[in-house]
């Protein structure tokens, strides 16, 4: 089929009618509800999938603190997400960041900023990809009790080939719209979170009764995030926590097909934070007081285990039998968001193409599906090739590209959080209201989040940050390496975008008077 073309023509407004009216840019309108569209913010952010690949890491660096970490990390998102709220009531768009920055901020900051975004999107769906290949062997060698079957993870070809069929096959149910699965997402969703409350009773259950010799018992110290021994343990289990909440603001990413979407993406947002970060704490804290969080035995800072703690703890914790629940939810956990994390890259490169930041093929929406169908695929390639390259060159791919990250997400949130305040800046004493929510909140998120991003850069200069592990031939370990080199080729594709889009960076098609490109209900 061919697919409608939604970009405006150059020299004419952006929506081509008068200043105040709005289009939209050919999406499903009104397919998403209150409940939905929180479920597609839990559903991305994969709270399953987040706990088994941070739960350790985080012990390792910041030990005991872990809890009090997670609630450091959900400060600056809750305070970044009232921006994105009122951002989102003054200027419903898909586009988000990127169209939000570009009307405060201009076109060059804007630009980086949906780059920042769309590259996060990247690397967190290789690493859902990762995960999901890792626990689909790990479950079938299970069912089978066959430890062959299981060992085919390591295999790197195996490995990359089921990454790339998973890939395929999430890129190809994203093609089909926001509605091809949404029973499916509601279910998968269901059965990570009421697998996750069993496993925290059965964890609480177990340290009450001291079986690991590990245990340890509750105390309120664990709360006291300034108990980290250093600032850089600190920083570094800080940026952890806040790869932890990525992907709420997926809510906004579909404003545009959302019932009231001036209004529903941020109540569902918040409304996803709560559920994340009451679901962080009680895993957390579960967990460390039935095995410990040292690096002995199944101590979640064991390193052996610290980069899966689920595939560790699951069958000591929930038996044999209960435990293959957790590896199903693993698996769905991390096969859920797969699917549900194309939904922003998608539509902030359709949005970016829309207003001439990138090339005319990317706003063409499927006359059917109502999709951003070519963004879409350009996503679930870029995916593929990412992971494997990072696969080859990388013996820790995973904790790499998560501690990489953390540095991409405080990139695009800070600013994010600082082009409200500027937007903002004639309303701000207008009320408390006012003040508070478009002015002091973002800019204390803002001013939190460019603190890591400046911080964990700089610690990750040294080699031994991360996995420890460097290119051939640098001294400078690889986080640093992934985040500086990708911010690097957003640059440079910028400087080639402008070269064919003059109009764009001229400040010509998207200004703080363009109306949005949304249909309002």
């Amino acid at each position: 089929m061919t697919q409608l073309d939604v970009r405006p023509r150059a020299g004419d407004t952006v929506s081509g009618v008068a200043e105040g009216d709005v289009r939209g840019k050919g999406l499903g309108k009104g397919s998403v509800g209150l409940v939905g569209s929180a479920v597609i913010g839990i559903s991305t952010v994969a709270p399953v999938y987040c706990l088994t690949s941070t739960l350790g890491s985080t012990a390792g660096e910041v030990g005991l603190q872990m809890p009090a970490i997670f609630l450091a990390g959900f400060l600056p998102m809750l305070l970044v997400a009232f921006a994105y709220r009122e951002l989102n009531k003054a200027m419903p768009d898909c586009g988000t960041s990127f169209t939000w920055t570009v009307k405060a901020f201009g076109p060059r900051i804007g630009w980086m900023c949906g780059w920042g975004l769309v590259i996060a999107t990247i690397i967190v769906l290789s690493n859902l990809a990762g995960v999901a290949t890792s626990y689909f062997w790990l479950l079938a060698g299970e069912i089978t009790n066959n430890a062959s079957i299981a060992a085919l993870d390591d295999n790197k070809l195996v490995h990359i080939v089921t990454c790339l069929t998973l890939i395929a096959v999430a890129t190809a149910i994203s093609y089909r719209g926001m509605t091809a699965t949404k029973g499916v997402q509601y279910a998968l969703v269901g059965l990570q979170l009421v697998v996750l409350a069993l496993f925290v009773a059965m964890a609480f259950q177990k340290a009450s009764a001291g079986t690991f010799d590990t245990a340890l018992d509750f105390s309120w110290s664990w709360m006291n995030p300034f108990a980290v021994e250093s600032m850089a343990a600190f920083t570094a289990g800080l940026s952890l926590s806040i790869f932890m909440y990525w992907g709420w603001d997926a809510c906004l990413a579909t404003n545009e097909e959302t019932t009231g979407s001036t209004k529903t993406p941020g109540r569902a947002s918040l409304i996803a934070m709560i559920v994340l970060v009451g679901s962080y704490l009680a895993t957390g804290i579960a967990a460390q007081m039935a095995v410990g969080s040292g690096g002995e035995g199944l101590g979640l800072a064991n390193e052996e285990t610290s980069g899966n703690v689920f595939a560790a703890l699951a069958g000591p914790v929930m038996g044999p039998v209960l435990g293959i629940l957790l590896f199903v939810a693993v698996l769905a956990s991390a096969a859920a968001s797969l699917q549900t994390t194309f939904i922003p890259v998608a539509r902030t490169v359709l949005a970016m193409s829309t207003y001439e930041a990138l090339p005319p093929s990317y706003a063409k929406v499927h006359p059917r599906f109502k999709t951003p169908g070519r963004a879409t695929v350009m996503a679930g390639v870029a995916t593929g090739v990412f992971y494997t390259v990072m696969t080859l060159v990388s013996e820790n791919v995973l904790t790499d590209t998560i501690f990489a990250l953390g540095l991409m997400i405080c990139f695009y949130y800070s600013l994010t959080a600082f082009a409200c305040v500027w937007y903002f800046r004639g309303e701000l004493r207008r009320s408390a209201r006012d003040l508070f929510f478009k002015g002091v909140f973002p800019v204390l998120g803002g001013l939190l989040l460019a603190a890591v991003f400046f911080k964990t850069l700089y610690d990750a200069w040294d080699p031994s940050y991360g996995s420890g592990s460097t290119l051939p031939g640098l001294d400078v370990g690889n986080v640093f390496v992934i985040g500086v080199g990708l911010l690097a080729l957003g640059l440079v594709i910028m400087f080639v975008t402008e070269r064919r889009s003059p109009a764009f960076f001229r400040g010509e098609v998207l200004t703080k008077s363009t109306p949005a490109l949304v249909v309002e209900d």
